[in-house]
Protein backbone atom coordinates (compact mmCIF):
# COMPACT_ATOMS: atom_id res chain seq x y z
CA UNK A 1 0.00 0.00 0.00
CA UNK A 2 1.24 3.45 -0.91
CA UNK A 3 1.65 5.66 2.16
CA UNK A 4 0.81 9.36 2.01
CA UNK A 5 1.96 12.20 4.21
CA UNK A 6 -1.18 13.83 5.67
CA UNK A 7 0.62 17.18 6.11
CA UNK A 8 1.85 17.44 2.50
CA UNK A 9 -1.34 18.93 0.94
CA UNK A 10 -1.47 21.62 3.60
CA UNK A 11 2.16 22.56 3.09
CA UNK A 12 1.69 22.61 -0.68
CA UNK A 13 -1.36 24.86 -0.39
CA UNK A 14 0.54 27.21 1.94
CA UNK A 15 3.49 27.41 -0.48
CA UNK A 16 1.20 28.20 -3.39
CA UNK A 17 -0.57 30.86 -1.33
CA UNK A 18 2.69 32.53 -0.33
CA UNK A 19 3.90 32.52 -3.95
CA UNK A 20 0.67 34.11 -5.14
CA UNK A 21 0.89 36.72 -2.38
CA UNK A 22 4.44 37.60 -3.40
CA UNK A 23 3.44 37.96 -7.04
CA UNK A 24 0.47 40.16 -6.12
CA UNK A 25 2.59 42.33 -3.82
CA UNK A 26 5.21 42.86 -6.52
CA UNK A 27 2.62 43.67 -9.17
CA UNK A 28 0.76 46.13 -6.97
CA UNK A 29 3.85 47.94 -5.62
CA UNK A 30 4.34 51.45 -7.03
CA UNK A 31 7.14 52.03 -9.51
CA UNK A 32 10.36 53.20 -7.88
CA UNK A 33 10.77 56.94 -8.49
CA UNK A 34 14.14 58.59 -8.91
CA UNK A 35 15.34 60.37 -5.73
CA UNK A 36 14.20 64.00 -5.54
CA UNK A 37 16.39 67.00 -4.78
CA UNK A 38 16.03 70.74 -5.23
CA UNK A 39 17.85 74.01 -4.56
CA UNK A 40 17.14 77.71 -5.09
CA UNK A 41 19.79 80.43 -4.97
CA UNK A 42 20.09 84.15 -5.50
CA UNK A 43 22.32 84.31 -8.58
CA UNK A 44 23.69 87.72 -7.59
CA UNK A 45 25.15 86.58 -4.28
CA UNK A 46 25.14 82.78 -4.40
CA UNK A 47 23.00 82.71 -1.25
CA UNK A 48 20.85 79.57 -1.01
CA UNK A 49 17.25 80.33 -0.02
CA UNK A 50 15.86 76.77 -0.25
CA UNK A 51 17.41 73.31 -0.31
CA UNK A 52 16.03 69.76 -0.21
CA UNK A 53 18.46 66.83 -0.46
CA UNK A 54 20.72 69.36 -2.17
CA UNK A 55 23.95 67.48 -1.35
CA UNK A 56 22.70 64.00 -2.20
CA UNK A 57 24.78 62.53 -5.02
CA UNK A 58 22.43 61.65 -7.88
CA UNK A 59 22.50 61.05 -11.62
CA UNK A 60 22.69 64.44 -13.37
CA UNK A 61 21.69 63.16 -16.84
CA UNK A 62 22.13 65.85 -19.53
CA UNK A 63 22.81 68.57 -16.97
CA UNK A 64 26.31 67.19 -17.58
CA UNK A 65 26.39 69.09 -20.86
CA UNK A 66 26.68 72.36 -18.93
CA UNK A 67 30.23 71.28 -18.08
CA UNK A 68 30.84 70.03 -21.64
CA UNK A 69 29.95 73.49 -22.91
CA UNK A 70 31.78 75.32 -20.09
CA UNK A 71 35.05 73.59 -21.02
CA UNK A 72 34.53 74.06 -24.76
CA UNK A 73 33.79 77.77 -24.32
CA UNK A 74 36.88 78.10 -22.14
CA UNK A 75 38.97 76.41 -24.86
CA UNK A 76 37.62 78.83 -27.50
CA UNK A 77 38.31 81.88 -25.34
CA UNK A 78 41.84 80.66 -24.64
CA UNK A 79 42.50 79.99 -28.34
CA UNK A 80 42.80 76.20 -28.06
CA UNK A 81 39.68 75.84 -30.23
CA UNK A 82 38.01 78.12 -32.77
CA UNK A 83 34.31 78.37 -33.48
CA UNK A 84 34.75 77.75 -37.21
CA UNK A 85 37.36 75.05 -36.75
CA UNK A 86 36.21 71.68 -38.10
CA UNK A 87 36.78 68.42 -36.25
CA UNK A 88 36.44 64.85 -37.49
CA UNK A 89 33.60 62.86 -35.94
CA UNK A 90 34.82 59.67 -34.28
CA UNK A 91 33.03 56.32 -34.42
CA UNK A 92 32.38 56.67 -30.68
CA UNK A 93 30.63 60.00 -31.12
CA UNK A 94 28.62 58.80 -34.12
CA UNK A 95 27.19 55.77 -32.30
CA UNK A 96 25.87 57.59 -29.24
CA UNK A 97 22.18 56.91 -28.56
CA UNK A 98 19.46 59.60 -28.73
CA UNK A 99 19.05 62.43 -28.27
CA UNK A 100 21.34 63.02 -31.25
CA UNK A 101 21.86 65.39 -34.16
CA UNK A 102 22.85 62.58 -36.56
CA UNK A 103 26.64 62.79 -36.85
CA UNK A 104 28.36 60.25 -39.12
CA UNK A 105 31.76 58.67 -38.59
CA UNK A 106 34.43 60.65 -40.44
CA UNK A 107 32.20 63.68 -41.01
CA UNK A 108 33.80 67.06 -40.36
CA UNK A 109 31.78 69.48 -38.22
CA UNK A 110 32.51 72.94 -36.82
CA UNK A 111 32.85 73.58 -33.11
CA UNK A 112 30.09 76.17 -33.45
CA UNK A 113 27.61 73.55 -34.70
CA UNK A 114 28.60 71.07 -32.02
CA UNK A 115 28.04 73.69 -29.32
CA UNK A 116 24.62 74.60 -30.69
CA UNK A 117 23.51 70.97 -30.95
CA UNK A 118 24.72 70.12 -27.45
CA UNK A 119 23.24 73.22 -25.80
CA UNK A 120 19.87 73.43 -27.56
CA UNK A 121 19.00 69.92 -28.75
CA UNK A 122 21.02 68.21 -25.99
CA UNK A 123 22.55 65.94 -28.62
CA UNK A 124 24.71 63.17 -27.14
CA UNK A 125 26.72 62.65 -30.32
CA UNK A 126 27.56 66.37 -30.49
CA UNK A 127 28.53 66.44 -26.80
CA UNK A 128 30.89 63.51 -27.31
CA UNK A 129 32.53 65.07 -30.36
CA UNK A 130 32.86 68.37 -28.50
CA UNK A 131 34.52 66.66 -25.53
CA UNK A 132 36.97 64.84 -27.81
CA UNK A 133 37.85 68.14 -29.49
CA UNK A 134 38.34 69.80 -26.11
CA UNK A 135 40.36 67.14 -24.31
CA UNK A 136 41.44 64.58 -26.91
CA UNK A 137 39.31 61.70 -25.63
CA UNK A 138 36.29 61.05 -23.46
CA UNK A 139 38.44 59.61 -20.66
CA UNK A 140 40.70 62.66 -20.69
CA UNK A 141 37.65 64.91 -20.75
CA UNK A 142 36.17 63.16 -17.69
CA UNK A 143 39.35 63.79 -15.71
CA UNK A 144 39.51 67.40 -16.90
CA UNK A 145 35.84 68.00 -16.07
CA UNK A 146 36.07 66.48 -12.59
CA UNK A 147 39.16 68.57 -11.83
CA UNK A 148 37.37 71.69 -13.10
CA UNK A 149 34.37 70.86 -10.93
CA UNK A 150 36.58 71.03 -7.83
CA UNK A 151 37.99 74.39 -8.94
CA UNK A 152 34.50 75.79 -9.54
CA UNK A 153 33.26 74.76 -6.09
CA UNK A 154 31.50 71.49 -6.96
CA UNK A 155 32.95 69.04 -4.40
CA UNK A 156 30.38 66.27 -4.84
CA UNK A 157 30.52 65.90 -8.63
CA UNK A 158 32.36 63.21 -10.57
CA UNK A 159 32.14 63.08 -14.36
CA UNK A 160 32.58 59.90 -16.39
CA UNK A 161 31.21 61.09 -19.74
CA UNK A 162 30.29 64.37 -21.45
CA UNK A 163 26.62 63.63 -22.23
CA UNK A 164 25.20 62.38 -18.93
CA UNK A 165 23.97 58.93 -19.94
CA UNK A 166 23.88 56.69 -16.87
CA UNK A 167 27.29 55.33 -15.91
CA UNK A 168 28.64 54.03 -12.61
CA UNK A 169 30.21 56.85 -10.62
CA UNK A 170 28.84 59.63 -12.84
CA UNK A 171 27.15 61.66 -10.11
CA UNK A 172 26.43 65.21 -9.01
CA UNK A 173 24.12 67.16 -6.71
CA UNK A 174 21.49 69.86 -6.99
CA UNK A 175 23.83 72.29 -5.22
CA UNK A 176 26.77 71.54 -7.52
CA UNK A 177 24.70 71.87 -10.69
CA UNK A 178 23.16 75.16 -9.56
CA UNK A 179 26.70 76.34 -8.84
CA UNK A 180 27.74 75.37 -12.36
CA UNK A 181 24.78 77.28 -13.80
CA UNK A 182 25.89 80.37 -11.88
CA UNK A 183 29.46 79.96 -13.11
CA UNK A 184 28.27 79.83 -16.72
CA UNK A 185 26.41 83.09 -16.17
CA UNK A 186 29.35 84.93 -14.62
CA UNK A 187 32.34 83.27 -16.32
CA UNK A 188 31.02 83.11 -19.91
CA UNK A 189 28.31 85.77 -20.22
CA UNK A 190 28.97 86.36 -23.91
CA UNK A 191 27.90 82.74 -24.58
CA UNK A 192 25.02 82.54 -22.13
CA UNK A 193 22.45 83.22 -24.83
CA UNK A 194 23.08 79.67 -26.09
CA UNK A 195 20.99 78.42 -23.18
CA UNK A 196 18.10 80.80 -23.81
CA UNK A 197 17.44 79.85 -27.43
CA UNK A 198 14.16 78.12 -28.17
CA UNK A 199 15.55 76.98 -31.51
CA UNK A 200 18.70 77.29 -33.56
CA UNK A 201 20.37 75.94 -36.68
CA UNK A 202 23.00 73.20 -36.41
CA UNK A 203 24.44 71.14 -39.27
CA UNK A 204 21.87 72.70 -41.58
CA UNK A 205 18.97 71.55 -39.42
CA UNK A 206 16.58 73.55 -37.29
CA UNK A 207 16.68 72.11 -33.79
CA UNK A 208 14.38 72.96 -30.93
CA UNK A 209 15.29 73.47 -27.28
CA UNK A 210 14.40 70.76 -24.79
CA UNK A 211 13.56 73.59 -22.36
CA UNK A 212 11.32 75.64 -24.64
CA UNK A 213 8.16 75.06 -22.57
CA UNK A 214 9.64 76.92 -19.60
CA UNK A 215 11.37 79.52 -21.79
CA UNK A 216 8.05 80.29 -23.46
CA UNK A 217 5.88 80.32 -20.36
CA UNK A 218 7.79 81.63 -17.37
CA UNK A 219 8.37 85.43 -17.32
CA UNK A 220 12.08 86.20 -17.46
CA UNK A 221 13.29 82.60 -17.95
CA UNK A 222 16.49 82.50 -20.01
CA UNK A 223 18.09 79.07 -19.47
CA UNK A 224 19.69 76.76 -18.66
CA UNK A 225 19.60 72.95 -19.21
CA UNK A 226 17.29 69.96 -18.98
CA UNK A 227 18.20 66.32 -18.40
CA UNK A 228 16.48 62.96 -18.38
CA UNK A 229 17.40 59.32 -17.95
CA UNK A 230 15.42 56.54 -16.31
CA UNK A 231 17.86 56.48 -13.40
CA UNK A 232 17.84 60.27 -12.96
CA UNK A 233 14.23 61.16 -13.60
CA UNK A 234 13.52 64.57 -15.10
CA UNK A 235 16.16 67.15 -14.13
CA UNK A 236 16.45 70.87 -14.80
CA UNK A 237 18.67 73.78 -13.86
CA UNK A 238 16.96 77.04 -14.73
CA UNK A 239 17.62 80.74 -14.44
CA UNK A 240 15.21 83.67 -14.59
CA UNK A 241 15.39 87.40 -13.94
CA UNK A 242 12.88 89.97 -12.83
CA UNK A 243 14.25 93.49 -12.79
CA UNK A 244 17.56 93.28 -10.94
CA UNK A 245 16.62 89.99 -9.30
CA UNK A 246 18.02 86.78 -10.76
CA UNK A 247 17.25 83.33 -9.41
CA UNK A 248 18.80 79.96 -10.24
CA UNK A 249 16.90 76.79 -9.34
CA UNK A 250 17.76 73.10 -9.71
CA UNK A 251 15.45 70.07 -9.68
CA UNK A 252 16.52 66.42 -9.73
CA UNK A 253 14.11 63.49 -10.01
CA UNK A 254 10.86 65.06 -11.21
CA UNK A 255 8.28 62.53 -12.46
CA UNK A 256 7.72 63.95 -15.94
CA UNK A 257 8.59 66.88 -18.16
CA UNK A 258 5.42 68.71 -17.06
CA UNK A 259 6.12 67.95 -13.39
CA UNK A 260 9.67 69.23 -13.81
CA UNK A 261 8.46 72.49 -15.35
CA UNK A 262 5.83 72.98 -12.66
CA UNK A 263 8.27 72.33 -9.84
CA UNK A 264 10.93 74.67 -11.22
CA UNK A 265 8.34 77.42 -11.70
CA UNK A 266 7.25 77.16 -8.09
CA UNK A 267 10.85 77.12 -6.90
CA UNK A 268 11.68 80.26 -8.86
CA UNK A 269 8.53 81.94 -7.56
CA UNK A 270 9.82 81.13 -4.08
CA UNK A 271 13.23 82.50 -4.99
CA UNK A 272 11.84 85.82 -6.18
CA UNK A 273 9.70 86.14 -3.06
CA UNK A 274 12.64 85.42 -0.71
CA UNK A 275 15.41 87.45 -2.34
CA UNK A 276 15.71 91.24 -2.09
CA UNK A 277 14.85 93.39 -5.08
CA UNK A 278 18.27 95.07 -4.92
CA UNK A 279 21.42 93.32 -3.72
CA UNK A 280 25.15 93.87 -3.95
CA UNK A 281 26.53 91.51 -6.59
CA UNK A 282 29.14 89.10 -5.26
CA UNK A 283 30.73 87.31 -8.23
CA UNK A 284 32.04 83.77 -7.68
CA UNK A 285 35.77 83.34 -7.25
CA UNK A 286 37.57 83.75 -10.57
CA UNK A 287 39.51 80.88 -12.13
CA UNK A 288 43.11 81.52 -13.20
CA UNK A 289 45.47 78.81 -14.42
CA UNK A 290 43.59 76.10 -12.59
CA UNK A 291 43.56 77.84 -9.21
CA UNK A 292 41.02 79.77 -7.26
CA UNK A 293 41.56 83.51 -6.97
CA UNK A 294 39.36 85.50 -4.62
CA UNK A 295 36.99 87.79 -6.45
CA UNK A 296 37.63 91.50 -6.08
CA UNK A 297 35.35 93.05 -3.45
CA UNK A 298 32.45 95.09 -4.74
CA UNK A 299 32.62 98.64 -3.35
CA UNK A 300 29.74 99.99 -1.32
CA UNK A 301 27.36 102.00 -3.45
CA UNK A 302 23.85 103.30 -3.67
CA UNK A 303 21.07 100.94 -4.80
CA UNK A 304 21.81 99.91 -8.37
CA UNK A 305 19.47 100.45 -11.31
CA UNK A 306 17.59 97.40 -12.63
CA UNK A 307 20.25 96.55 -15.23
CA UNK A 308 23.19 96.54 -12.78
CA UNK A 309 23.70 92.78 -12.70
CA UNK A 310 23.77 92.68 -16.48
CA UNK A 311 26.32 95.48 -16.50
CA UNK A 312 28.55 93.63 -14.05
CA UNK A 313 28.82 90.62 -16.33
CA UNK A 314 29.66 92.65 -19.39
CA UNK A 315 26.30 93.69 -20.89
CA UNK A 316 26.56 90.65 -23.12
CA UNK A 317 23.54 88.57 -22.17
CA UNK A 318 20.80 89.07 -24.73
CA UNK A 319 17.15 88.09 -24.27
CA UNK A 320 16.01 84.76 -25.64
CA UNK A 321 13.69 86.39 -28.16
CA UNK A 322 16.58 88.13 -29.87
CA UNK A 323 18.15 84.75 -30.62
CA UNK A 324 15.14 82.80 -31.84
CA UNK A 325 16.71 82.78 -35.29
CA UNK A 326 19.94 81.28 -33.90
CA UNK A 327 22.44 84.12 -34.04
CA UNK A 328 26.04 83.19 -33.37
CA UNK A 329 27.66 83.47 -29.97
CA UNK A 330 31.18 84.21 -28.83
CA UNK A 331 34.33 86.11 -29.80
CA UNK A 332 33.90 88.25 -32.93
CA UNK A 333 30.54 86.56 -33.59
CA UNK A 334 29.16 87.65 -30.24
CA UNK A 335 25.67 89.17 -30.33
CA UNK A 336 25.28 92.91 -30.17
CA UNK A 337 24.87 94.36 -26.71
CA UNK A 338 21.25 94.13 -25.65
CA UNK A 339 19.54 94.70 -22.36
CA UNK A 340 17.30 92.16 -20.77
CA UNK A 341 13.52 92.53 -21.17
CA UNK A 342 11.88 94.96 -18.79
CA UNK A 343 10.47 93.33 -15.69
CA UNK A 344 6.87 92.34 -16.20
CA UNK A 345 4.18 92.24 -13.53
CA UNK A 346 3.94 88.86 -11.86
CA UNK A 347 1.37 86.67 -13.57
CA UNK A 348 0.21 83.14 -13.13
CA UNK A 349 2.50 80.64 -14.84
CA UNK A 350 1.14 79.78 -18.27
CA UNK A 351 0.50 76.08 -17.80
CA UNK A 352 -2.44 74.19 -16.33
CA UNK A 353 -1.41 74.31 -12.69
CA UNK A 354 -2.36 76.01 -9.48
CA UNK A 355 0.26 78.27 -7.99
CA UNK A 356 0.07 80.42 -4.88
CA UNK A 357 -0.31 84.13 -5.69
CA UNK A 358 2.96 86.00 -5.84
CA UNK A 359 3.67 88.61 -3.24
CA UNK A 360 3.36 92.25 -4.37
Amino acid sequence: MRRTNPGAPARLAMAIGLALLAVWSFASAPAQAAPYAALVMDARTGEVVYAENADTRLHPASLTKMMTLYLAIEAVKEGRLKLDQTVKVSALAARQPPSRIGLRTGERVTIRNLMRAAAVKSANDAATALAEATAGSVDAWAKMATAKARILGMPNTTFKNPHGLTEAGHLSTARDMATLGRRLFFDHPEYYNLFSRKQTTAMGKTVYATNRRLLSSYPGADGIKTGYTRAAGFNLVSSAHRGDQRVIAAVFGARSSADRTQRIARLMDMGFSKTPRVAKVIPPASVTAGTLVAAAPVPEERPAPPQSLLARVGQAIAPAAAHAAGRDAGTRYAPRVAGLPAARPATEFGLAMELPPRRP
